[in-house]
């Protein structure tokens, strides 16, 4: 499953069929904040912040990583 295909928004959780946009989740905020929940099964994410970045943890489909 790609990004263009996630099942669920990584801000929110609601489901995004065909990862339509959730314009209340796509803003200049919310686009330098990591995950909170996981693209595949909307479980929240276990999120650290570093200076150098962000992990986030889904305890079904296992860890992402900032770039």
């Amino acid at each position: 499953m790609t990004a263009s295909e996630s099942a669920f928004c990584v801000h929110c959780g609601q489901e995004s069929p065909g990862g339509a946009d959730h314009p209340a989740c796509h803003n200049p905020r919310t686009a330098l904040e990591p995950p909170r929940y996981c693209t595949f099964c909307a479980r929240r994410l276990v999120v650290q912040v570093s200076p150098l970045g962000w992990t986030a943890r889904c305890s079904r489909h296992g860890e992402t990583a900032s770039g």
